[in-house]
């Protein structure tokens, strides 16, 4: 998405320096992706080692100062969430962001992960509702092809906001394969509002949360 995948990792006197996705630092990135040999190197660890890794990846990367730290998870209520849970909070994290598709059994999954968060303690920010409907480009006419809605009932089910729906966009999916600025190439996309909406919830509930 960023265009970094060939970039390597170098370590510093605070830790590992983190992949700048651009000259000002405005965003830096740590993956494991990074530290593999080949980029279709599978990784076929035993818990204890990736354990070991994620709390590397917290505590031993010379992030500086951050305005937030974003972890992106697989699906899963799995050892690996656990210790990221644990790794982070000493660091008092200001909470999760569930992300869902309308179908049931990808609502089920994230249901799950509501008892994972209720369980650790952990607040949940809001739930997404991701390729909630897609609109044609040619006549924008919304169809819903996954259904509609599951996202949003969950949310209320489990009393936890619900911070909006992402249409599919073929222009999105694009930019983000091509790494390509997709909120300065397709303003006028319908995914455009919807991402922007999100995005100012969190940031007013987090800001909210931290003062």
């Amino acid at each position: 998405m960023f265009r970094v995948q060939d970039s390597d990792v170098h370590q510093c006197d605070s830790g590992w320096v983190p992949v700048f996705v651009d000259q000002d630092k405005s965003i830096s990135l740590m993956s494991i992706g990074f530290l593999l040999e080949k980029p279709d190197d599978a990784v076929v660890w035993r818990g204890p080692k990736k354990n070991a890794l994620i709390k590397q990846f917290v505590a031993d990367v010379a992030w500086g100062d951050l305005d937030f730290l974003i972890v992106d998870t697989p699906p899963g209520t799995s050892d690996e969430h656990i210790s990221t849970v644990e790794a982070l909070r000493p660091y008092k994290p200001l909470g999760a962001i569930l992300v869902t598709t309308p179908q049931a059994v990808s609502v089920g999954d994230v249901r799950r992960e509501l008892t994972f968060c209720k369980k650790t303690g952990l607040r949940v920010l809001g739930i997404v509702e991701n390729m909630s409907g897609f609109v044609c480009p040619h006549c924008s006419e919304c169809t819903n092809i996954f259904s509609k809605g599951g996202g949003e009932e969950l949310a209320k089910h489990a009393g936890v906001p619900f911070l909006g729906c992402v249409p599919l966009d073929p222009q999105l999916s694009q930019s983000l394969e091509e790494g390509r600025d997709f909120i300065q190439e397709f303003p006028k996309s319908s995914a455009f509002p919807a991402l922007a909406h999100i995005a100012q919830q969190i940031l007013d509930g987090t800001s909210q949360q931290s003062s």
